[in-house]
């Protein structure tokens, strides 16, 4: 009987021998041709990324430190089935890379609104902008102040739902009431792919989308949107329309430590942020305006008045708690997690230098270069690292959207931002599992694979 059971256990150690070995060469082989860029593993290079770009002691925030897990559920991607099945929506600028900074905080930005809290339409009565909770407007300065990219003396606030909200009101507050045409309002391309979209929307008789800065040569009054910067392509953008007659509107919701040095206040008549992009609180639909001029203040304030009879309380509310834990950490950084532009400025530094690395090894793309610059408010001197990467199919490649949607990557054409189809606009601010696979993805799309999609696309016309 002993003997018996000395023969089972050694055969069963045997094929358990044997299961193990075939296991760790097929992962071995699975490793090799699906999981490396440059000759490193995606894990292994990300952290060679990180030990070789180590920010200073003073603005370091390591991503093992920020440890909590990630939210299963996404809408940037699509699983149907393993591997390449499997949808990668990056063509909306949805900032949930910033959701575990914000787990790994925890209370710290939770507020409690009473069922009788923020009843009344208004904040303050007597203020210029009447529904402008004071509690957020404090907070907005003071970040402004720490971070030290916006001019706020002698400025106006005005709070919108969102930036989108607060462009509309700008349009009316600059168009003239009794014009005898449309104002006609430009930027130059790539512009955002939102802008035509939004200013043409009600087809107002006020104003319209006259398309391209660089090749507008109309004559009379105009409105110039520059954003900086820029959404897609990242540069930093000044005005472009050599005309008299023009009002300068300046979308600033770029203009952070996270994606741009920052090199100087910015001082501009009119300047709009949101804490979308700032923050990544996209979900509050909060967004501010900077006005020198009291009279395009209280114009603004008529619109946001007329749209939606002002702007959610609550939500000022809990925006004013998050820019209040962004300033707290940026003047008073704890060494487990650091500010959120330490975060987030690592982060994107490591996902840029990836995504640069995977561009390399397929060959077929190419993606702007970025001089660096000294930012007063890190200390440092880096290249931008955008929020969108501003990507170019090289030939034979000509619908650049078209050709990562059969490799189900999901994009923004360049002919929305008034460009060719060999751009697309992809977004850097989703989820890691979801930026991970779409670098592992980009890097391992070869030069037949263009060809043959190329071919598809051209019979499919």
């Amino acid at each position: 009987m002993a003997r018996l059971f000395s023969v089972f256990s050694l055969r069963n150690l045997l094929v358990l021998s044997l299961a193990l070995n075939v296991s760790l060469i097929l992962r071995v082989l699975y490793e090799k041709e699906s999981g490396v860029i440059s000759g490193l593993s995606l894990d292994n290079r990300r952290e060679a990324l990180r030990t070789d770009s180590m920010p200073s002691e003073a603005h370091a925030t390591p991503r093992e430190h920020l440890s909590m897990p990630s939210s299963s559920s996404s809408s940037s991607s699509t699983v149907d089935g393993n591997g390449r099945d499997r949808v990668i929506n990056l063509d909306h600028g949805d900032p949930t890379m910033y959701e575990r900074y914000w787990q790994q905080t925890g209370d710290k930005s939770t507020i409690l609104i009473p069922g009788w809290q923020s009843m009344s339409y208004f904040s303050d009565a007597g203020s210029l902008c009447w529904f402008l909770e004071p509690e957020f407007a404090k907070e907005i300065f003071r970040l402004h102040k720490v971070v030290g990219n916006a001019v706020t003396e002698d400025r106006y606030i005005v709070v919108g739902t969102g930036s989108t909200q607060l462009y509309q009101a700008v349009l009316y507050a600059l168009s003239p009431l009794d014009a005898v045409e449309p104002l006609s309002v430009v930027s130059a391309a790539p512009y955002y792919s939102s802008y035509p979209l939004i200013t043409d929307c009600l087809k107002s008789g006020l104003y319209k989308w006259a398309g391209d800065a660089q090749s507008f040569n109309k004559e009379g009054p105009y409105i110039e949107l520059v954003t900086s910067p820029n959404n897609p392509d990242g540069y930093v953008r000044q005005s472009v329309v050599n005309k008299s007659g023009g009002i300068l509107v300046h979308d600033l919701a770029y203009y952070w430590p996270q994606y741009s040095p920052i090199a100087a206040a910015a001082d501009h008549d009119i300047m709009l942020f949101t804490v979308s992009k700032s923050t990544g609180h996209a979900g509050m639909r909060i967004g501010w305006a900077l006005v020198k001029d009291e009279e395009v203040a209280k114009k603004m304030v008529k619109y946001i008045e007329l749209n939606t009879i002002g702007v959610s309380k609550d939500s000022q509310l809990r925006a004013a708690k998050v820019l209040q834990v962004v300033t707290d950490g940026c003047k008073y950084p704890t060494s487990k997690e650091g500010s959120l532009f330490d975060f987030a400025a690592h982060l994107m530094e490591e996902r840029w230098k990836l995504l640069r690395a995977a561009v390399r090894q397929s060959g077929l793309f190419t993606l702007p270069e970025f001089p660096p610059g000294s930012c007063r408010f890190l200390n440092i001197s880096f290249a931008p690292r955008p929020a969108f990467a501003w990507l170019k199919c090289e030939a034979p490649i000509e619908d650049c959207e078209a050709f990562l949607r059969s490799n189900n990557i999901l994009t923004r054409s360049g002919i929305h931002f008034g460009v060719g189809p060999q751009y697309v606009r992809i977004s850097m601010l989703d989820r890691d599992e979801n930026y991970d696979e779409f670098v592992e993805r980009l890097s391992t799309i070869h030069l037949r694979q263009s060809m043959k999609v190329d071919e598809t696309i051209h019979e499919g016309r």
